[in-house]
């Protein structure tokens, strides 16, 4: 599991950022959220990786 978050703003980018940034799930910076460490995610987080942090998180 991987922890997402946004910390800088996407009103300046393209559509193709905002929509990866919003299929994430993120809406808020600041705003984080826990998602599945899988090829399709690590993809999109790096489509967008100046805009979030990632860190990894241990599954429960």
């Amino acid at each position: 599991m991987i922890k997402v978050t946004l910390i800088k703003s996407p009103s300046n980018e393209v559509k193709s950022v905002k929509a990866t940034i919003e299929a994430l799930g993120l809406r808020k910076i600041g705003q984080s959220r826990i998602l599945a460490d899988n090829e399709a995610n690590r993809g999109q987080i790096s489509k967008v990786s100046y805009l979030v942090k990632v860190e990894k998180v241990e599954e429960k």
